[in-house]
């Protein structure tokens, strides 16, 4: 017991010096190459810890060997552009202000409801209330707002359509009805399995984009004076 105490303690003490030479970034927002890098290590870390049977030794040059590959890889991504975009990838600008980039959406492996997600944690609750929105290459999320965007956001806007499929949840709480919105695109002359998204807020607005097209905003009155 006392052994696997004192083997734990040295790797432990190893593990902190490499993390803290890794330095800042390691520890905040990894880069794609520095999360498998970390994981690697955590993993080699662990085998003598847990068996005793496996020389120290190999599980501190394991790691070191990680350290050093990291730096080599880190060297890399900050001296050559191409490399740099090959290793940690480049950000995707998924809204612009002709509306949502589908291709960009479907590149990165996301819909249209994690990106409502998205900017719902970044205070932004309607999609016509921003002008950019962005995927770094780490993942994180960044926009850029319409001024006075604040005034536009006025109730909860509810995804209504996505890609083409309404979604009954969101119409139950609405209180409106499947027809409603079928009524409203064919006035417009939308087809439903065209329709990208379509939300509806509880003032009536609706944005409406079809793919590959630029959206729209439009106001209309519920039936029955309905709100939320």
């Amino acid at each position: 017991m006392a052994l696997i105490m004192v083997r734990t303690a040295i790797i432990f003490l190893v593990l902190l010096v490499i993390m803290r030479l890794m330095g800042k970034r390691q520890i905040g927002e990894m880069q794609p190459f520095e999360l498998v890098i970390t994981l690697l290590i955590s993993e080699l870390a662990c085998i003598p810890m847990a068996d005793a049977s496996v020389p120290l030794l190999y599980g501190v040059v394991s790691v070191v060997t990680i350290f050093v590959l990291h730096e080599l890889v880190t060297l890399i991504d900050l001296k050559g552009k191409p490399f740099k975009a090959l290793l940690s990838g480049k950000p995707s600008v998924v809204v612009n202000k002709s509306g949502i980039d589908a291709y960009e959406l479907k590149r990165n492996r996301l819909d249209v409801s994690d990106l409502i997600e998205s900017l719902r944690a970044a205070g932004y609750f309607s999609l016509d209330s921003i002008d950019y929105a962005l995927y770094e290459a780490n993942g994180t999320f960044s926009a850029l707002p319409k001024q006075g965007y604040e005034s536009g956001q006025n109730s909860l806007p509810l995804v209504i359509l996505s890609s083409g499929k309404f979604d009954g949840k969101n119409l139950k709480f609405s209180g409106l009805k499947q027809s409603f919105f079928e009524e409203l695109l064919r006035r417009e002359g939308v087809r439903q399995r065209d329709v990208l998204v379509l939300t509806a807020d509880g003032a009536g607005k609706i944005y409406l984009q079809e793919n590959g097209k630029k959206y729209r905003t439009l106001q209309t009155a519920y039936p029955g004076g309905r709100s939320w």
